[in-house]
């Protein structure tokens, strides 16, 4: 991994405490079924991405807001735990978000999530933060908080310099506003076909979306793709894996792809890396606690 520059990121977005359930079938509707374990660990698309780029090395700033409650009150210590400044991470009367995420046999998931606090984070706030961060260099925003908050945070982050990411997930109707500041998204396959009306399945479909914007596709264990603005492909496909539990998985590529990015490397290259991360997180359970720590990260590289 190079180390030309240091690499200062800020995630606006949501922090949760998941709730998982394991089991071989999930039910279907009125079905009662005995599962295999129940963990609960740190979660939230936001927190997820900020983790996995402060394990990669990257220095971290979380944007957002907790519950004043025992999940929050673990969460930002985990926080500290990583390295992430924790500076513009407010406290909120309404309960810390949560994630009720159930896992079958094959390792995919279902997930349903209460918002709560993220819901509560202040434009005033993150533009603040974006706006005083020293030397910061991109910008990751996702779908778990207020859409306005988001467009807030990248127009500041645009009129200092920043490259600004957005990876939309969970999906929601993009505003114009917001898609035009994004200088990267970053869908899974189902996210691609509700932006673009169609899955990625060819190389007519990806090479028309986004025209003069850069975009990566996540493709499970197909690994991912680059679309570049001039239209141009790259395709990374994914080492072989078997996997437990994907929770978590794309969260981890967009935050270990930032920090290479942030790091100087060519987006084929940052995409390479963070397709090597994302891919050895699926082998273990749980968000977080899948993530390859520092010093299996200095073997991807």
């Amino acid at each position: 991994m190079s180390q030309n520059q240091d690499a200062v990121i800020a995630v606006v977005g949501s922090a949760m405490m998941d709730l998982t359930a394991y089991a071989h079938v999930l039910p279907e509707p009125g079905q009662t079924l005995v599962g295999e374990v129940f963990t609960t660990g740190f979660g939230g698309k936001g927190a997820n991405q900020a983790v996995m780029a402060a394990l990669c090395g990257a220095n971290v700033h979380f944007i957002g807001k907790l519950g004043k409650d025992v999940f929050g009150d673990a969460i930002a210590e985990n926080f500290n735990k990583v390295g992430i400044n924790v500076s513009y991470v407010d406290r909120s009367n309404t309960p810390t978000g949560v994630a009720h995420i159930w896992v079958d046999g094959e390792g995919e998931n279902r997930i349903i999530i209460i918002p709560g606090a993220n819901h509560e984070i202040e434009i005033s706030r993150a533009v603040d933060a974006i706006n005083n961060i020293p030397d910061l260099t991109i910008v990751i925003a996702q779908c778990e908080i207020k859409q306005e908050v988001t467009i807030a945070a990248f127009k500041a982050a645009k009129s200092r310099g920043c490259t600004t990411i957005l990876n939309p997930a969970p999906f929601e109707q993009l505003s114009p506003e917001l898609i035009e500041l994004c200088d990267w998204i970053i869908p899974n396959e189902t996210e691609f076909r509700e932006l673009h009306g169609a899955l990625p399945t060819s190389d007519e479909i990806l090479k028309s979306f986004r025209p003069g914007k850069k975009s990566i596709v996540t493709v499970g264990s197909q690994g991912a793709i680059f679309i570049d603005s001039d239209g141009s492909l790259v395709k990374c496909p994914a080492p072989q894996s078997t996997a437990v539990d994907t929770t978590g998985a794309g969260d981890s590529f967009v935050g270990s792809f930032a920090y290479a990015l942030a790091k100087g490397e060519d987006p084929a290259t940052a995409m390479r890396f963070g397709v090597k991360v994302a891919s050895r997180s699926v082998t273990k359970k749980g968000a977080q606690s899948s993530y390859p720590d520092q010093a299996e990260i200095k073997t991807f590289s």
